[in-house]
């Protein structure tokens, strides 16, 4: 067992310290997050980080995954499971035979036409789908039936009712449901939570997050997305709720087509501002957009009565903390990957363990009621108030 985990601030203007190292099992990149170090302020992290942060070694057992989609998430999945000291990869699946064919060459498993072949199988324990939107809920369904638990991509579905139904039948059949927001594992933001769990900034005033896609996605993707909201911004639709430890209860959105007018040919925005409050008086505003010809870019701003956290990638990849002390900042290196295979892990302890998933199938309604609350607030102009009806 390594030692105990702690994370490592120093002050701006230090030089940054060396023991902020990653390592790798079996291929399998886990982050060692500071061992043997501290917070500036003296706070032992380790109870607020999620478990899988705690040990980067599981128990023995062998997970075979079955993967339905072969596409760019499901090819990250694909490796983070071939990858990974506990699991490997048995069936691949998707209608582009040919994209499932490059994932079973490059790493394993068996290449299903036929997804009954799948559903008939004695060999798997386990369930990814990271197909389009549209094959979520009645893939998830099967999965339930056949009694396997399942690592589903967001959204759940573009329709929330049957996002509600199949919750429900979730939740009779006590499997465990893990949603995608890999935002959640982003090293960083890890930190962050940390921090406001810890106190550190006091009561919570303000959240701002700007983040912007590279280069738009094709008209093909977008007419099966859901919409803008329902695609992109519901990742920050779960990642303030968590980082916040509350759920909004009133959305205001304005949105444009301001990037590629295909889009807005579509009736889909590809620009969007959305105010949150909470019920505690917190604000938080969220600046998505589809373009950004300086690359991907993702900024997070935490302000407390006590102080401010910042999250600003690509410089250096670190969290700046600001109090009545000084400034503060971490050395963590993450990349987008790495947080795939971060949460794939969160997964695969939790049924290893016999745990709780988290992010679960219920966080994800939470996230597609809040971005319900979104769309119909851009439609009517106005402030809606979110309705939590499960």
């Amino acid at each position: 067992m390594p030692p105990p985990y702690r994370l490592r601030f120093e002050m701006v203007g230090q030089s940054r310290p060396r023991d902020a190292v990653t390592s790798s099992i079996s291929g399998f990149i886990v982050m060692d997050y500071f061992r043997d170090t501290t917070l500036a302020a003296g706070h032992d992290c380790r109870s607020n980080l999620p478990k899988f942060l705690h040990s980067v070694k599981l128990r023995h057992q062998m997970l075979r995954f079955a993967l339905f989609g072969a596409g760019r998430a499901g090819s990250i999945h694909a490796r983070n499971i071939a990858n990974h000291p506990n699991a490997e990869l048995g069936y691949v699946c998707d209608i582009d035979t040919a994209a499932a064919e490059r994932v079973v060459a490059s790493f394993g498993g068996s290449l299903v036409i036929n997804p009954e072949e799948v559903w008939s199988s004695t060999k798997v324990d386990a369930v990814v789908i990271a197909s389009s939107t549209n094959t979520h809920v009645e893939l998830l369904r099967r999965s339930i039936e056949a009694g396997w638990p399942t690592y589903c991509e967001k959204p759940i579905d573009q329709d929330i009712e049957r996002v509600k139904r199949i919750v429900g039948v979730a939740d009779a059949s006590g499997l465990p449901v893990f949603v995608g927001f890999r935002r959640r594992f982003i090293p960083d933001f890890q930190i962050m939570h940390a921090r406001i769990r810890n106190g550190d900034l006091g009561r919570i005033e303000t959240i701002n997050i700007v983040a912007r896609d590279h280069i738009p996605p094709s008209p093909e993707y977008v007419k099966v997305s859901g919409g803008f909201l329902l695609d992109k911004m519901i990742h920050y639709f779960d990642l303030v709720p968590w980082l916040a430890g509350e759920e909004p209860s009133e959305v205001f959105a304005v949105g444009s087509c301001l990037v590629d007018p295909a889009i807005g040919d579509l009736g889909d925005i590809d620009t969007a501002m959305v105010t949150l409050r909470f019920p505690s008086g917190t604000l938080c505003v969220i600046e998505n957009g589809r373009r950004s010809t300086y690359g991907e870019e993702e900024r997070i701003e935490v302000f407390g009565a006590k102080g401010m956290l910042q999250s600003i990638p690509p410089f250096d990849h670190q969290v700046l903390c600001y109090t009545e002390t000084g400034i503060a900042r971490s050395g963590l290196d993450d990349n987008e990957e790495e947080s795939f295979a971060l949460a794939m892990h969160a997964f695969i302890q939790s049924l290893v363990a016999g745990e709780p998933v988290s992010p679960s199938l219920r966080d994800g309604l939470r996230a597609q009621l809040i971005a319900e609350a979104a769309n119909e607030s851009l439609r009517l102009n106005k402030a809606v108030k979110i309705k939590y009806v499960w």
